[in-house]
């Protein structure tokens, strides 16, 4: 029971480290108030510190999993180690219970523990992400650093990847035979991160809403409230 507790608190702990916030703070910069502290680490420290962020989340979940199964833990313990890793990133302890959406701790706890189903799911995703960076990449006009920091106006496509790739996994994971453990995980995992992107700052965005349920939808399908 008590090593059970400790692996999957141990995984809510390892995915709560604020590991751009500490990033950027070591680079002088602050990132407590940013809606996206990937983004905003990229932007304003530079391109490859903003890969570090990145995947130092994408590490926390691959680690949360990795060592649950080295210490021979069950299937389901396991796939608590992924829920856990990735309610740490969102409501992290260390940050006041404030914290990131989870797409990159997501991806790399899935990655561990259902490499398959995840194949399939990243397709929407990674084209999600080409149709936002190119557009960036191919102006000429500006600089380098300018295109790799993506100053342009914020992407729909990305978002919009992401939530189809996350809904596609559980459907994967069953189609591809992966049991009912792994299936009922990646719907936990979707799950997560549709109710982390309708509740961010939602109490603020409803006071002056015209229309909450489109607010809502919005929140689903771009992470935003206003396209």
């Amino acid at each position: 029971m008590w090593p059970e507790f400790g692996i999957v608190l141990g995984s809510y702990l390892l995915g709560a480290f604020p590991w751009p916030y500490i990033v950027g703070r070591l680079r002088g910069v602050d990132l407590r108030h940013e809606e996206d502290q990937h983004i905003a680490l990229w932007r304003k420290v530079g391109p490859g510190v903003g890969f570090i962020g990145v995947v130092g989340d994408i590490a926390k979940g691959v680690i949360a999993v990795l060592v649950a199964r080295a210490l021979g833990f069950e299937l389901l313990i396991v796939a608590l180690c992924v829920l856990a890793v990735i309610v740490g990133e969102m409501w992290s302890v260390f940050l006041r219970f404030r914290g990131e959406k989870a797409n990159t701790t997501a991806i790399g706890a899935v990655v561990a523990f259902t490499p398959k189903a995840l194949i399939i799911a990243l397709v929407p995703m990674v084209a999600g992400a080409i149709l936002r960076a190119a557009p960036a990449l191919l102006r000429h006009s500006t600089s380098l650093r300018d295109r790799l920091g993506f100053v342009q106006p914020p992407s729909l496509s990305l978002p919009l990847g992401m939530v189809i790739g996350f809904a596609i996994l559980p459907l994967s994971a069953w189609w591809l035979g992966e049991g009912l453990i792994v299936t009922l995980t990646c719907l936990g995992v979707f799950l997560l991160i549709v109710t982390k992107r309708v509740t961010a700052g939602l109490r603020e965005d409803l006071k002056a809403a015209t229309s909450k349920r489109r607010i809502v939808m919005n929140r689903i399908l771009y992470d935003r409230s206003y396209r």
